[in-house]
């Protein structure tokens, strides 16, 4: 049941990678690729409302997390409390920036979305860092901290990117082909990147010394089971409605 419990949690985990680190990094590139009111709105539109469906990828993997390895999960967050407090900040000024902007905010929103993204973005790849280091229960050295964080920063403005010239239309389409020569390199790519690196990252935590007992894992594993191919489905469907410079408010949603 343990290895069943780390192999969801792989999943849910690399699948916000990829799923919300194509908004964060969409949301980093914002202020380049909208100029004026319409632009922005047309880049905020492109990532609302699929930033919330993202963020579920999330909240699954913290509750897998936390159910099928409590104590593992206080370690960490204990351990990394420094970096996550960052993050947290970071994911809620963006989210705030988003909310404002979709119903009619200024467009000092934009910054709090891009600013927050930034934040987050960067908080993330210290977190990885300090996942791949050999105390992935403590915050790792500055040195390859920053130099994992350079790289997260950039995998996730490269992600955004793909992201971009998949979703947007018009000039803001053109900025970001711009920026890529005129070449779309596929989301594809980038998505097993960024997947890729989560999931070695999370192999670094000792899971299976820290598993729950097997009758929580036996309550947990079935349900989780369960809700991952309805949480696939969901966002297929959310995606295919949400087309190529449609957009779609998240208001509209409720």
């Amino acid at each position: 049941m343990d290895t069943l419990a780390t192999t969801l949690l792989g999943f849910f985990f690399a699948g916000y990678f990829v799923l919300g680190g194509a908004d964060i990094g969409l949301g980093m590139l914002a202020p380049y690729l909208g100029r004026g009111r319409d632009e922005r709105q047309h880049v905020t539109s492109t990532m609302a409302p699929l930033f919330l469906a993202n963020e579920v990828w999330l909240v699954a993997s913290v509750g897998v997390f936390i159910g099928a390895f409590p104590e593992l999960e206080g370690d960490v967050l204990s351990g990394l409390l420094p970096v996550f407090v960052p993050l947290v900040a970071g994911w809620v000024v963006r989210d705030a920036g988003l909310w404002w902007r979709v119903t009619g905010g200024p467009a000092a929103a934009d910054w709090l979305v891009a600013g927050g993204s930034w934040v987050a973005a960067g908080s993330w790849g210290w977190v990885l860092a300090s996942l791949l280091n050999d105390s992935p229960t403590e915050p790792t050295s500055p040195g390859l901290g920053a130099l994992t964080t350079l790289f997260v920063l950039l995998l996730f403005l490269a992600h955004g990117l793909a992201f971009a010239t998949l979703r947007l239309t018009g000039a803001p389409l053109q900025r970001a082909l711009r920026l890529t020569g005129r070449a779309r390199y596929p989301f594809a790519l980038t998505s097993v990147v960024i997947a890729t690196l989560a999931v070695l990252a999370g192999a670094r935590l000792p899971l299976s010394e820290h598993a729950a007992s097997d009758t929580s894992l036996k309550l947990l594993v079935p349900v989780s089971l369960v809700v991952l191919p309805l949480l696939a489905g969901a966002h297929l469907w959310l995606w295919r409605l949400v087309r190529r410079g449609g957009g779609l408010q998240p208001t509209s949603l409720f």
